[in-house]
């Protein structure tokens, strides 16, 4: 639909400055609104690596704390196996009769009993 257009010049005149002025107005506004656009998306851009950063932080010592309870958890097996592998040693010394007889005995038992 066509603007109507003033019959006086001057307010034709004041229309068409008004336009104008629009027009810039729009422009400039535009300019601004990319600048604050560009500077929200830098924000947000360091805002990611910052909370990236400290996701890896937290990760790390995450990685790093299983890790430790890891290797104390096999001391703490090795330990363990050596303390049975001990009192083994110490009942054996203790009770020969009750220990079985080692394999190549039982092999010569077995033979000799064939």
């Amino acid at each position: 639909m066509p603007s109507r257009r003033p019959r006086n010049a001057e307010l034709a005149q004041a229309v068409d400055n008004l336009s104008q002025a629009a027009r810039h107005v729009r422009n400039a506004m535009q300019g601004k609104v990319g600048e604050v656009r560009g500077a929200a998306a830098a924000e947000l851009a360091k805002a990611k690596a910052a909370a990236r950063r400290k996701t890896d932080s937290a990760h790390e010592k995450v990685e790093s704390v299983l890790n430790r309870a890891e290797a104390r958890l096999h001391r703490l097996v090795a330990r363990a196996q050596r303390a049975l592998d001990d009192a083994v040693r110490k009942a054996e010394k203790r009770y020969p009769g009750s220990v079985p007889a080692k394999k190549s005995a039982a092999k010569k038992a077995a033979a000799s009993e064939e």
